[in-house]
C-alpha cells in the first residue's frame, strides 16, 4: 500500500492539476472559502498549497484580491521560442554525425522519463529532462558561442517560468513523440538539413499549440460573453 498523502499534498494535488488540465485558466481567481466547501479540506492545508504554488511561479498571491492563477507572459515565451527553434535547429544539425550510441541511448532514457513525468503530473520534473533532453542533442555542436547563444535561451525560458506544455493541453505527449522521431532521423544518419528542419519544426510546434489554445480561450470568453449580455 502507498503512503497516505497528507491534507497538504491532497489540496496541492488538486490545485497543480486544475491549473494544468485548464480548469483553473490564467487569471482565474482562487478562492479558499470556495476550495472548502468543493473538496471538504480546512482553510489551513489550502493556504499552505496556495504558497507553494506561488513560490513554483503558478500561482500570485494579491493584496486584497487572492491568489490568481498567473496569466502566461506568451509574447516574451513566443520571441524566444522562435530564436530558440533556429538556434537549436542548426545546433543540433551539427552535433547529428557526432552523437555517439550512448549520446542516443541517454536521449531516449531521458525522453522516457519525460513520458513517466506526464503520467504523474509532474511540470517541474517535465521541465528539466526536457531542456537535459534538447542539450545533449546540441552538445557535439562544436561551437561553443552557438552553444552558450542556446544554453541562454533555455535559461530565458526558465524565467519566463510558465511551461507551454502544461499551458497548452495535448503538447507534452505531441513533443514527446516528435523527439523519439528527430532521435530516429539522428540514428539513422538523415540529412544535416533534414534534422535542422525537424528540429526547428519540433520547437514551433509548441508556438503554434498555445497560440491554438489561446485562441479557443479568447473563442469561449466571447461565446459566454454574448450569452451573458
Amino acid at each position: 500500500m502507498g503512503v497516505a498523502l497528507s491534507k497538504a499534498d491532497q489540496s496541492y494535488e488538486i490545485l497543480r492539476k486544475g491549473i494544468m488540465e485548464g480548469a483553473y485558466a490564467p487569471g482565474h481567481r482562487l478562492v479558499i472559502d470556495q476550495l472548502v466547501r468543493e473538496h471538504g479540506i480546512s482553510s489551513v492545508p489550502w493556504r499552505e498549497s496556495l504558497r507553494r504554488l506561488e513560490a513554483e511561479g503558478w500561482v500570485e498571491i494579491v493584496r486584497n484580491a487572492g491568489a490568481v492563477v498567473r496569466t502566461f507572459d506568451t509574447g516574451s515565451w513566443e520571441r524566444t521560442m522562435q530564436l530558440l527553434a533556429r538556434l537549436e535547429g542548426y545546433a543540433t544539425a551539427l552535433s547529428a554525425t557526432r552523437l555517439s550510441e550512448e549520446d542516443l541511448d541517454r536521449a531516449r532514457t531521458l525522453n522516457r522519463q519525460m513520458a513517466e513525468a506526464l503520467s504523474t503530473f509532474d511540470p517541474a520534473l517535465f521541465g528539466r529532462l526536457n531542456r537535459q533532453f534538447h542539450l545533449l542533442l546540441c552538445s557535439q555542436c562544436g561551437d561553443d558561442r552557438l552553444s552558450g547563444l542556446v544554453e541562454a535561451e533555455w535559461t530565458r525560458l526558465e524565467l519566463i517560468r510558465r511551461s507551454a506544455f502544461w499551458y497548452a493541453p495535448g503538447r507534452a505527449m505531441a513533443a514527446v513523440a516528435e523527439h523519439d522521431g528527430l532521435i530516429d532521423l539522428i540514428a539513422g544518419g538523415a540529412d544535416p538539413d533534414v534534422i535542422e528542419t525537424a528540429a526547428r519544426r519540433h520547437e514551433l510546434n509548441s508556438v503554434t499549440a498555445v497560440a491554438q489554445h489561446e485562441a479557443r480561450l479568447a473563442a469561449e470568453a466571447a461565446d459566454e460573453a454574448r450569452s451573458a449580455g
